[in-house]
């Protein structure tokens, strides 16, 4: 999932930016800023995320007890304004690794790409490049991964509340070599904005070969 790529715009385009990966326990204490960010960011289109706090704190504390993941934060002095997320698709629910499953692929040879939030000032300045690259380097890392995968939601082009001005990232995701797979696809639920219960969402997976690089 992403939303790292919109132009950035303000005071923000002048101020540096550090990017950095940890994981583990070196995470801990980013866990309440992340949880932040990820509501504020998953608010917008096409996520329209109503947000939980508590679900994101458990959320994320999967990636400070998992050895193999990483979060690869965007920090403009002591504040997170990024944030992007990979861990092992064979560490993750099995709502993510069936489709693989019944499309031939081991989840042990895929490293799930699992989201990239940036707040909309700092978008524009390459940081989604970035995010996917220290991602990409770390499963090198590790070893043993064929793949890196994400996915994004499905929405319907008529969709109430898709802003007109819109632009898929596409063309940027085509770039960092991920191809869309629609095979590949799963359902996964959350409360949209304003909504009185949570509803499935199709979730459909881009994949890229490791070994290639865009």
């Amino acid at each position: 999932m992403s939303s790292d790529n919109a132009p950035a715009r303000g005071a923000a385009q002048q101020q540096p930016l550090q990017i950095v990966a940890r994981s583990g326990s070196a995470l801990r204490d980013y866990v309440p800023a992340l949880a932040a960010l990820r509501i504020e960011v998953f608010r917008e289109w096409p996520y329209l995320y109503e947000g939980d706090m508590d679900y994101e704190r458990n959320y994320l504390q999967t990636y400070v007890d998992s050895p193999r993941a990483v979060v690869v934060l965007a920090l403009a002095g002591d504040q997170v304004v990024g944030a992007a997320t990979g861990l092992p698709l064979a560490d993750e629910t099995p709502e993510f690794q069936q489709p693989f499953i019944d499309h031939g692929y081991a989840p042990a040879e895929v490293f799930y790409c699992a989201e990239s939030v940036l707040r909309a000032p700092w978008r524009g300045r390459g940081v989604g490049h970035e995010f996917f690259a220290l991602r990409e380097q770390h499963a090198r890392g590790l070893g043993g991964f064929r793949y890196s995968a994400f996915c994004r939601v499905e929405r319907p082009d008529d969709h109430p509340l898709r802003p007109a001005n819109y632009a898929p990232l596409d063309a940027f995701w085509q770039r960092r070599g991920y191809r869309e797979q629609r095979k590949l696809r799963t359902f996964y639920s959350w409360k949209d904005v304003g909504a009185d219960r949570e509803t499935e969402k199709p979730m459909i997976f881009w994949l890229k070969h490791l070994e290639s690089t865009p």
